[in-house]
């Protein structure tokens, strides 16, 4: 659901549609070091060093009307292919992701405009510690940088430069379930 109003080009508008945004599918890999194992294994394993990747498509399937400034699909196509790495030192785990997702344009943009976007980069970080017994607890960081767009072959001034850093604790509730706490910025 999607509701609000605006000014956009010194007109009030409003916009209220209930509906699916646009379908991502995504197909993850694990590379090296997350070997497949039963439950029973589970609380014997130990983590080492682990590589994988991702990739996600969005397809443009859902609502979208040219006609309106904000819908809830896109009316285009975006690929992001993601790399990650993980690492456990004792009781301490260092995670690392990065990628990129790549936007295809948009020839029936609000108005009758062209819409393309350059890539959006996105890193992230996080170190975790584990208290025992199902108790852990992390720092992230994020961080989001490119996706300038342009309009009809024009630049806009929109690049991101964007991050944020968080906070999770997670406690289990018994062997099969967990409340995690999150706080970010």
């Amino acid at each position: 659901h999607l509701s609000g109003n605006a000014l956009a080009f010194g007109q009030p508008i409003e916009r209220d549609i209930h509906g699916l945004g646009d379908p991502r599918f995504r197909l993850a890999v694990n590379f090296f070091g997350a070997p497949a194992i039963s439950l029973s294994e589970f609380p014997a394993f130990k983590q080492d060093l682990v590589a994988g990747a991702s990739v996600q498509v969005s397809v443009p399937l859902s609502q979208y009307d040219p006609n309106r400034a904000v819908n809830l699909g896109t009316n285009r196509w975006s690929i992001k292919p993601d790399i990650g790495f993980s690492k456990t030192f004792a009781a301490y785990m260092f995670d690392f992701t990065a990628g990129a997702t790549f936007f295809g344009r948009n020839d029936d943009y609000f108005g009758g405009r062209t819409l393309e976007q350059e890539p959006l980069y996105t890193t992230q970080a996080n170190l975790s510690y584990d208290f025992g017994r199902g108790i852990w607890a992390a720092v992230g960081a994020t961080y989001y940088w490119g996706g300038q767009t342009r309009l009809d072959n024009v630049p806009q001034d929109n690049a991101l430069g964007n991050s944020r850093l968080g906070l999770t604790l997670a406690l289990p509730i018994d062997r099969h379930y967990s409340v995690k706490l999150n706080a970010s910025s």
